[in-house]
C-alpha cells in the first residue's frame, strides 16, 4: 500500500524514525502519510488534508442542514493498523468522515449498477508546505506527547517518569507516585515509545521482554529509560537525570566521603536501595577526581547517566550495549588503556567483581555500585558472590583494599521540596580489615558503635542528626533505620527532657 501511494523510495529506508511524503489519491484529494518501523512491522498513519480539486464536477446537491455540516478537512484519521511483512494483501483504509448526505427521492428510472471507482494515485511535490507541515504534524502525533510529558515532571521537581499502559501518567515527587493528566492507551504509548527505542534493542525487548538505554534531548534533558512489557501492553520507566553534577553539599553529604578520592589504589563502593541516590553520589565523586587531579578516568555504564565534560582528567566514557558487550570485557580491555581510575555501573556479578578486585590491586583506583542494604552486608555480598573455594583471597584483597563503603538512604525533606540524604560510612581501617581477614565480619557493628575515632558513622546517627535538625521527619527516619526502636527512645528522650 505504502509503495502504491508513493513510497517506494521511503520503505526501503524505514526505521524508528517516522519518514513523511505526501501523495494524492483521486477522489479522495491530497493525503500526508508519516511511517515507521518496528522490527518487523510497519506502522502507518494517513492525514487527509482536503477535498480533491480535480474530483470530477458532480451535480449540485441541496445544502444540508448546520448538524450535518463536514468535519474540518485537515482533522486526523483514526490510526492505521499494523501492517506486517507476511500479510499476503491490505488495502487502503482511508475514512472520509463526511456526514452522510440526507437520502434523496427515489429516481424516476433505474439507473445502471455504479461500477467501483478506481483511484489513481500520483505522487504530489515531497515539497509542498501544506503536505510537509500535515506530515510532520502526523508524525509528531505517532511519537505522542512525550517530550511534553517529560518537560512537565521535570517542571514540577519528579526524580521518576512512569508510563503504563492504561493507566495516567505518574511523577515520582518526593519520593511518592502522584498521577498526571489522562489515562495513556496502549496504542499511544506504543506511538510513544517505537520511534525512541535504539534499533540495537528491539530483538532484546522482543525477546527478553525488557531493555534499558539513555535517551538525551537539548530540549528535554537527560533520563535513563527502561521499557518493559507487560499485561497490558508496554511500561516506562525513566529516571530523569540533571545535566549539572551535584557538589557533595549540595547532596547534603560529608566531605568526609571525598577524601576517598585521595587514594590512589583500592576500592570505593556506594551501596543501598534502587533509587536512593547512588549514581547522583558517585557521579559527585567522579566530579572531584576530573576537577582535581589529571588522571585517566575510564567509566562503564548501562547506560551512561551523567555526562562528565571535560575538565582537568582525561575521561572515557564507556556504554554497555552500545561501545562494549559487557562488564567484564571492558574491564579487561580498560587495563590496557593505562588508567588511573575506574568506575564501573553497577557490580551485580561475580565476573565483574573479579575484575574489580583485581584492577584495585594492580594499581588503580575503582569505584562502583552495589543494591545491598548495609556496608556490613554489602561486604559479606562481596565475599559470597565467589565459590568457598575463592572467598578466602577475596577476604585477603578486601583487607588490604578496601578503602569506603557508603550506604545511603532518601528521605522527603521536611524543610522543603526534595529528598535529602542520610548516610552510613565505613572506612577502611586496620580494625576493619582484621575482621575480613578472620572472617569475622558479623562483629562489624560492634566496631561501628565504637568507631567513631575511625571516621565510622552510623546511618541511625546521621538520621538522629537531620531529624534534630529539622530536615527530616522522625516518621520518614523510622522507616528507614537499622534500629527504629532505638532510634525513637534517643529522640523522643532527647525531646522529652529539653
Amino acid at each position: 500500500m505504502l509503495v502504491t501511494a508513493g513510497g517506494s523510495r521511503h520503505v526501503e529506508g524505514l526505521g524508528p524514525k517516522p519518514v513523511q511524503w505526501g501523495c494524492r489519491v483521486d477522489g479522495i484529494g491530497a493525503i500526508a502519510i508519516a511511517a515507521v518501523r518496528n522490527t518487523n512491522a510497519v506502522q502507518a498513519r494517513l492525514t487527509r488534508l482536503a477535498q480533491d480539486p480535480r474530483k470530477e464536477a458532480q451535480p449540485p446537491a441541496p445544502a444540508p442542514p448546520p448538524a450535518q455540516a463536514s468535519l474540518p478537512a485537515a482533522s486526523m484519521i483514526a490510526p492505521a493498523p499494523m501492517i506486517h511483512a507476511a500479510s499476503p494483501s491490505f488495502e487502503l483504509d482511508l475514512d472520509d468522515r463526511r456526514t452522510p448526505a440526507p437520502p434523496q427521492a427515489p429516481p424516476a428510472a433505474p439507473k445502471e449498477a455504479t461500477r467501483p471507482r478506481n483511484f489513481a494515485i500520483t505522487l504530489d511535490d515531497p515539497a509542498d508546505p501544506t503536505l510537509l507541515a500535515a506530515a510532520a504534524s502526523a508524525a509528531h502525533f505517532a511519537t505522542g506527547a512525550l517530550d511534553d510529558i517529560l518537560l512537565t515532571a521535570r517542571s514540577e521537581g519528579a526524580s521518576d517518569l512512569h508510563l503504563v499502559a492504561g493507566r495516567p501518567p505518574l511523577f515520582r515527587i518526593g519520593g511518592k507516585l502522584v498521577p498526571r493528566g489522562p489515562v495513556v492507551e496502549p496504542q499511544a504509548l506504543e506511538r510513544m515509545l517505537t520511534p525512541r527505542l535504539p534499533e540495537r534493542l528491539r530483538d532484546q525487548l522482543a525477546l527478553d521482554g525488557s531493555c534499558d538505554f539513555a535517551l538525551d534531548d537539548r530540549r528535554i534533558g537527560r533520563s535513563r529509560v527502561n521499557v518493559t512489557r507487560q499485561r497490558t501492553g508496554l511500561k516506562a520507566s525513566f529516571r530523569l537525570v540533571s545535566r549539572e553534577i551535584p557538589t557533595l553539599a549540595e547532596l547534603g553529604l560529608p566531605d568526609a566521603i571525598a577524601l576517598a578520592t585521595r587514594h590512589h589504589q583500592g576500592l570505593i563502593v556506594l551501596t543501598g536501595p534502587t533509587g536512593h541516590g547512588k549514581t547522583t553520589t558517585l557521579a559527585a565523586l567522579v566530579d572531584i577526581i576530573n576537577s582535581e587531579t589529571s588522571h585517566h578516568i575510564i567509566t562503564v555504564e548501562d547506560p551512561i547517566e551523567y555526562v562528565h565534560p571535560r575538565k582537568k582528567a582525561m575521561m572515557s566514557q564507556r556504554e554497555v550495549g552500545s561501545h562494549t558487550r559487557t562488564f567484564p570485557s571492558a574491564l579487561k580491555a580498560s587495563l590496557r588503556e593505562d588508567p588511573d581510575v575506574i568506575v564501573v555501573g553497577e557490580l551485580r556479578d561475580t565476573e565483574t567483581v573479579r575484575m574489580a578486585l583485581s584492577a584495585s590491586e594492580t594499581g588503580h583506583l575503582v569505584l562502583g555500585t552495589m543494591n545491598t542494604p548495609s556496608a556490613a552486608k554489602t561486604i559479606d555480598r562481596l565475599i559470597d558472590l565467589f565459590p568457598p573455594g575463592d572467598q578466602q583471597q577475596v577476604r585477603v584483597t578486601l583487607a588490604g583494599g578496601l578503602r569506603l563503603v557508603v550506604s545511603q538512604r532518601l528521605l522527603p525533606r521536611k524543610d522543603g521540596p526534595g529528598m535529602i540524604a542520610a548516610v552510613e560510612m565505613l572506612p577502611g581501617s586496620v580494625p576493619l580489615w582484621n575482621l575480613i581477614r578472620e572472617s569475622k565480619t558479623w562483629q562489624i557493628p560492634s566496631l561501628q558503635q565504637r568507631g567513631k575515632g575511625f571516621g565510622i558513622v552510623r546511618l541511625d546517627d546521621s538520621l538522629a542528626e537531620l531529624v534534630r535538625a529539622g530536615r527530616a521527619s522522625l516518621e520518614d527516619a523510622l522507616l528507614v533505620a537499622e534500629a527504629p526502636d532505638k532510634l525513637e527512645e534517643a529522640l523522643v528522650g532527647k525531646k522529652g527532657g529539653a
